[in-house]
C-alpha cells in the first residue's frame, strides 16, 4: 500500500484551503504550501489575514470615527494585497480571495475553517507552532497543516 503524501489530494471534497497570512511578515514557506496545494487541487484559496486597531484608537476620548476605521481597513486590504502579489504572478492559475478580517487571527482562521478543507498556518522560527497556531489547531473545524516560516 502507498503512503499518502501531503501535497496528495485528500479523498473527501475540497471547497477551498485557509491560508493564514501575516501581511507585515508573510511566512514564505506556508504561503508556497498553500498555493502548491491550491494549484495542484484546483480549489481556490483564500487569504485571511487579520488587524486590529492601532494604539492610538485606545487614546480617542469618543470612539472610532468611520473614516479612521475605513482607512485603516483599507491599509490592511492593500497590505496583503502586496503581500499576496508576487505569489499570484508565479501562480496566475490559481484562484485567490483575499480576506481581511477584524478579529484576533486565530479566531479569524477558526472561523473560516467551518467552510474550509483545510486551514494552512506557519510556525514561528523556533520550530515550535506559536499561540496562533496551537489555538487553530485546538479549535478548527477542518485539518490544519503547521507549515515552517
Amino acid at each position: 500500500m502507498q503512503k499518502p503524501s501531503l501535497m496528495q489530494k485528500p479523498s473527501h471534497q475540497l471547497a477551498e484551503i485557509v491560508l493564514g497570512v501575516d501581511a507585515r511578515r508573510p511566512a514564505d514557506g506556508a504561503v508556497r504550501f498553500a498555493f502548491d496545494c491550491a494549484r495542484l487541487w484546483g480549489v481556490r484559496l483564500r487569504a485571511v489575514h487579520s488587524w486590529r486597531f492601532p494604539s492610538c484608537a485606545a487614546e480617542l476620548p469618543f470612539g472610532i470615527p468611520e473614516e479612521d476605521r475605513a482607512a485603516w481597513e483599507d491599509h490592511e486590504v492593500q497590505l496583503l494585497s502586496r503581500a499576496l502579489r508576487p505569489w499570484r504572478e508565479k501562480y496566475p492559475d490559481v484562484r485567490v480571495l483575499e480576506d481581511v478580517r477584524h478579529l484576533p487571527p486565530a479566531e479569524a482562521l477558526v472561523q473560516r475553517s467551518a467552510e474550509a478543507g483545510m486551514v494552512i498556518v506557519g510556525r514561528n522560527r523556533a520550530g515550535e507552532p506559536g499561540t496562533v497556531a496551537r489555538d487553530v489547531l485546538r479549535d478548527a473545524r477542518c485539518p490544519v497543516l503547521v507549515v515552517p516560516v
